[in-house]
């Protein structure tokens, strides 16, 4: 995540835990991000993060909708505006390499190039 984004969800979040705990919780939020940034494996992260948010709105039920206002802002269904790239006509000779989600890829191939 970009710093700003970055910073933003994590203040957000940590309140959910209370906000006497908030820099604890962010601060814990930091070392996960740095393990994640070293391993690249997240599961056990993302399994105690879960057991830690049910115990939390099970504290607070009322949390639930900022944490849903948190997923909406924040979370990968989040718009944050799309990139589409269109190779078309012509011959390419090359890779074309796009990182993150790639949904609805379609491929063709012009007969005349076979």
């Amino acid at each position: 995540m970009a710093t700003e984004l970055w910073t933003q969800a994590r203040g957000r979040f940590a309140a959910l835990f209370g906000r006497d705990r908030a820099t604890e919780i962010a601060e814990e939020l930091d070392e996960v991000r740095e393990d994640l940034r070293s391993t690249g494996d997240g599961t056990a992260a993302a399994a105690e993060w879960a057991r830690r948010l049910r115990r939390a709105l099970a504290a607070d039920p009322e949390a639930a909708e900022e944490l849903r206002d948190l997923l909406a802002e924040f979370g990968p269904a989040a718009d944050r505006g799309s990139i589409s790239n269109v190779i078309n006509g012509g011959t390419f000779n090359g890779t074309v390499v796009q990182s993150g989600r790639i949904d609805h890829l379609t491929t063709h191939q012009n007969p005349g190039n076979s």
